[in-house]
């Protein structure tokens, strides 16, 4: 072989290397695919799969509900709705709305595949927020698999379409940005691992005329009294406390009486209508039921999904609705340790009939008003009708496969009118007063209102 012929084989080959060495550079790092760039341009697959596996681990979860549950949501879904930032330029960080909260920045000279991020977002805030050892024993080992089959099937997914440069990238970027709120969560004293102490024995409820004592049919010691101190994203301190409620009295001409005369005769003469209303709401019982709070995630999620919303609008969507729902929780618990006012059924068995229960043979061990269902509800309501409209109707579809209580779907002309009836459908059940009801709707309002007004947008 003469020089020539070598020097022009070697040629050849430096060449073929360059250029496969330039095309694998192109194709997985240099060239974003078309959902890479921007938010809006994802589907909220990713998202809405992550919740819906979170509901089933809330239904399971030991002392996680009430409060421990909006919480968790509202770091998980504000750790997600942060890290797709660069991807949505119509949208706004609210870092600096909290002291001692630090973000990772994305590398703007490099590129992100959000779908990515923020799947490893919900992948490491879950295992965090929601740890294996408060599920259900019967429940846990498939759970927790849940959790990982998740993550990976959607790195399975993306990984041929991005390349594994921008895939291990984009999966970094999200873990850091879920260990760095996952960080801040431990600064909140009252409310981080709460769940492990729902009960603390250190809390003795004050005694009085018409001040709750543990109720009917287990009288639990006070569930999550200090649960006001916990932090909050939207509302001060002189937003959680609830007005007054109506002065007690044992007087059968009082307004007191006529409340739980109310009751009484609500849930003794039961008809369809109102058992079905208070079942559909109920959500009381974990194993069987999502929580309170977690149900209005269940209605997020359906919206989401009859608008084909996009994976930016998601995350919007998501991170408001959980932070309401954590600050209705906060005030709300925060009023009810403040008044303490007995439940109904303490009431009634006192002063009307000493053999009386509720509908379903539960009572909620904490204090009555407000009723924390009403202000949940109040609070996703008023934020999803900023979203999606005053005037938006949906059927809710949660328990319409559940056929141990009337979970058929029920429909609404507006989110108003849904946070109202499940306000209402504590009466019926008999675990709330109209005042409750009333006032936790006026209080979860103001709440949502607090929300609405944070800038997220530009």
């Amino acid at each position: 072989m003469n020089n020539s012929t070598r020097f022009a084989k070697q040629f050849l080959l430096i060449f073929a290397a360059v250029i496969v060495l330039f095309s694998s550079c192109k194709d997985d790092d240099n060239l974003p695919p078309a959902d890479d760039t921007l938010a809006s341009n994802a589907s909220a697959d990713v998202p809405l799969a992550w919740m819906e596996l979170y509901l089933e681990l809330d239904r399971y979860a030991q002392g996680f509900r009430p409060g421990p549950s909006p919480r968790a949501l509202a770091y998980i879904n504000l750790a997600a709705y942060e890290s797709a930032m660069s991807g949505m330029p119509d949208y706004k960080s609210l870092q600096s709305l909290y002291q001692g909260l630090q973000m990772p920045d994305a590398d703007k000279s490099k590129n992100y595949h959000w779908p990515t991020v923020v799947n490893a977002v919900y992948a490491t805030m879950m295992k965090r927020m929601v740890p294996g050892n408060i599920l259900d024993a019967s429940q846990q080992s498939d759970l927790q698999f849940k959790v990982l089959s998740l993550e990976q099937e959607f790195y399975d997914e993306f990984q041929p379409r991005i390349g594994s440069q921008v895939l291990e990238r984009s999966k970094k970027y999200g873990e850091d940005m879920a260990n760095s709120v996952w960080e801040w969560s431990k600064t909140d004293i009252a409310g981080h691992e709460a769940f492990y102490n729902p009960r603390p024995t250190n809390y003795t409820p004050p005694t009085g005329p018409g001040l709750w004592q543990p109720t009917p049919p287990d009288y639990s010691g006070a569930l999550f009294p200090f649960w006001g101190s916990a932090r909050t994203f939207a509302i001060q301190q002189s937003d959680k406390l609830a007005r007054p409620p109506i002065v007690f009295s044992e007087d059968p001409t009082s307004p007191f009486y006529a409340q739980a005369l109310e009751v009484k005769n609500t849930v003794d003469n039961l008809d369809f209508t109102n058992q079905w209303i208070a079942e559909f709401w109920s959500d009381d019982f974990v194993g069987v039921m999502l929580s309170p709070p977690a149900r209005w995630i269940s209605i997020a999620n359906q919206v989401i999904k009859n608008e084909n919303a996009d994976l930016e609008t998601a995350l919007y969507t998501l991170a408001k609705v959980s932070i309401a729902l954590n600050d209705a929780g906060v005030a709300a618990w925060f009023s009810k340790y403040t008044y303490n006012v007995e439940r109904p059924v303490t009431y009634i068995r006192r002063v009307m009939d000493p053999n009386w229960l509720p509908h379903w043979d539960t009572n909620p061990s904490f204090p009555a008003y407000p009723s924390g269902h009403s202000t949940f509800g109040a609070a996703a309501a008023e934020v999803l009708s900023h979203i999606y409209g005053y005037n938006y109707s949906m059927t809710d579809r949660t328990h319409v496969k559940r056929n141990d209580f009337y979970g058929m779907a029920r429909s609404y002309d507006t989110f108003y009118e849904m946070a109202e009836e499940n306000a209402y459908s504590r009466i019926p059940l008999g675990v709330h007063f109209r005042m409750d009801s009333e006032e936790g709707v006026r209080l979860g309002y103001q709440v949502g209102r607090k929300v609405n007004g944070m800038p997220f947008k530009k």
